[in-house]
């Protein structure tokens, strides 16, 4: 599955006043410094093996800069199938512009499910409030790059045969660095752990 829209989120402009020899009233623009978050979602192990599909609509992702108020950035409700996202493979949801800087976290918001288990019949899939698809995974925008958020979760048996919860994978997050030449990818082992390595294979 294969989005390509991209969705910008409007840089704060100020405008300043010059005086110059002979010259008065003078007025510029400067915008805030921006690069790209690219948010995907795959599925790690869990009970999606009990599912012919698993649709959820991702309504809006939520991040917040580390010195600053958390943004909800809408996510054009994407629908994407869990069951078609196992093992390596992941979905685009959007792509945003955002200022540089350190982000303290990312949540995904689903709005909708719709899934059929194996056998034909129908699932309850649930997300709930007091638990949401929150990734606890600091991240950096950087200047004229794009960083890849890749979200993981899954539906987890709630006791009740047919019932499920959606719960975030934190331990199968990775964050990628992508510049116009190089890569690098940080893939997190943990919670609080995560290694680096630098490609330099040219990127297209």
């Amino acid at each position: 599955m294969t989005h390509t829209r991209r969705r910008f989120l409007t840089s704060a402009a100020g405008i300043a006043a010059a005086t110059t020899a002979g010259l008065a009233g003078c007025m510029g623009t400067a915008s805030a410094t921006t690069g790209t978050l690219s948010t995907r979602v795959s599925d790690k192990p869990g009970d999606i093996d009990d599912f012919e599909s698993c649709v959820v609509t991702v309504s809006t992702v939520r991040v917040k800069l580390a010195d600053g108020e958390a943004e909800s950035l809408d996510a054009g409700d994407t629908a994407l199938d869990l069951v078609e996202l196992q093992g390596d493979a992941s979905a685009l949801v959007e792509e945003f512009e955002l200022e540089t800087g350190t982000y303290e976290f990312l949540q995904v918001e689903v709005s909708e499910t719709d899934a059929t288990l194996a056998d034909g019949s129908s699932a309850t899939i649930e997300v709930p409030g007091s638990a949401p698809l929150k990734f606890e995974r600091s991240f950096e925008i950087r200047a004229d790059e794009t960083t890849t958020f890749t979200a993981d979760f899954t539906p987890v048996t709630a006791g009740n045969a047919g019932k499920y919860v959606l719960q975030p994978v934190a331990d199968e997050v990775t964050v990628a660095y992508e510049s116009d030449e190089t890569e690098s990818t940080e893939t997190t082992a943990d919670e609080t752990t995560a290694t680096e390595t630098e490609s330099t294979e040219t990127t297209s």
